[in-house]
């Protein structure tokens, strides 16, 4: 019986820390500290995440102009998606993209959350990959 208890018990477990991984909405500080991306639902239960603040150490940064498509380089960085198009895979979520407004590129993407909280993001170009740890934002953070 106590096996089966502890059976029972590890396999909830199991189920809280992977659905935890997926749970990667809210506000997040990129791990250059130059930004701040919302992710929210994007209507299908997967992430889409949207710069919503921008240092404003230079001009540049009000301004996506880095952008390859030159229709979208006098678009406001505020407002941009940043992340979108993910799969839920296993203990993450997968074949996403995620747009960089430094260089005005967009790459294959994972994102998965830690279980320090963070948020572990991935950039690939085949298999070259850089990966960036995001850092959540409370309440109390917000407005800096």
């Amino acid at each position: 019986m106590k096996k089966l208890c502890f059976t029972t018990l590890c396999l909830a477990l199991s189920g809280v820390a992977h659905a935890e991984s997926h749970e990667v909405f809210g506000l997040w500080l990129t791990e250059a500290k130059d930004g701040h991306v919302s992710i929210e639902d994007c209507g299908d239960s997967t992430p889409c995440g949207k710069l919503v603040w921008v240092s404003s150490e230079s001009p540049e940064s009000e301004l996506d102009l880095r952008n390859k498509d030159e229709t979208l380089q006098g678009r406001a960085r505020l407002g941009v998606p940043i992340i979108w198009g993910f799969e839920k895979a296993k203990k993450n979520w997968k074949n996403g993209k995620i747009y960089n407004p430094e260089d005005g590129k967009t790459f294959n993407s994972t994102v998965r959350k830690l279980e320090d909280g963070t948020l572990k993001v991935k950039g690939c170009v085949g298999p070259i990959c850089i990966t960036n740890i995001w850092t959540p934002i409370t309440n109390t953070e917000r407005g800096t």
